[in-house]
């Protein structure tokens, strides 16, 4: 069990743990004292943990010893999504996280399904995906949690984002990642129904390369998860 905490930790120190937390541990999973855990706050490392009071209002535990390993890929991978409706951006991002993207960044597009109207539900749907991020973390040994901006729109983040490699998924136009070994990656993209042509050739007068994974057209939601995976096979840790 993994379970990540918005604050300090110390080894060796006593820690009372955030109502969610406790509510997993002790109502949901039903642990009592004794129980041993692992807990992570996103700056690096996890604890090892031991459930010393599971009381109905407050569970507390000790952190024992800390262990460094990060599970991240050298490869440093930046993912700009296109939103969609649904859960299907939840998916990408969950995903994603599992796979070992270190950034993704919301988009809006031409195309684009969902329209985030009003600040409050902006910061709620962001505030959703990043905690999104962090149950996937929780599951996949991950202790750093990859960076989920607010959306902007694609324009603004290709032109700003840098990466040795930027890739843009374009089904139409033929492809191949090119020779070589790169530390940074950005892949892009785009909603349901496709980026415009346009839109294609904006990125690529910013650098930006085709990239075509086979022969079928991918959804929204798989394309991503096909394309980083690949990524992780030919330049970061899938080996």
């Amino acid at each position: 069990m993994r379970f990540f905490i918005a604050s300090p930790l110390v080894a060796h120190s006593d820690i009372t743990l955030p109502d969610d937390v406790a509510h997993h541990l002790v109502r949901v999973l039903r642990s009592e004292a004794g129980t041993r855990f692992v807990l992570f706050n996103g700056e690096g490392g996890a604890f090892d943990a031991e459930l010393i009071e599971a009381g109905k209002k407050t569970a507390r535990a000790r952190l024992l010893d800390f262990h460094p390993d990060n599970r991240q890929s050298p490869l440093l991978t930046h993912l700009g999504q296109v939103m969609s409706k649904g859960d299907r951006m939840d998916f990408a991002i969950q995903k994603a996280t599992e796979l070992g993207v270190s950034e993704i960044t919301p988009l809006t597009s031409e195309r684009c399904e969902l329209r985030l109207r009003g600040e409050e539900r902006a910061d709620k749907k962001l505030e959703h995906w990043r905690r999104v991020a962090i149950s996937a973390c929780e599951q996949c040994g991950r202790n750093l949690v990859p960076v989920v901006h607010e959306p902007v729109a694609l324009a603004d983040w290709s032109a700003k984002v840098q990466a040795e490699l930027k890739l843009v998924l374009a089904p139409a136009v033929s492809g191949r990642l090119p020779d070589g070994r790169v530390r940074s990656a950005a892949l892009l993209v785009g909603p349901e129904g496709g980026l415009s042509e346009a839109e294609i050739a904006a990125v690529q007068a910013q650098g930006f390369l085709p990239w075509q994974l086979g022969p079928r057209v991918l959804r929204t939601e798989t394309a991503p998860l096909a394309a980083l995976a690949v990524l992780q096979a030919e330049l970061g840790d899938f080996s």
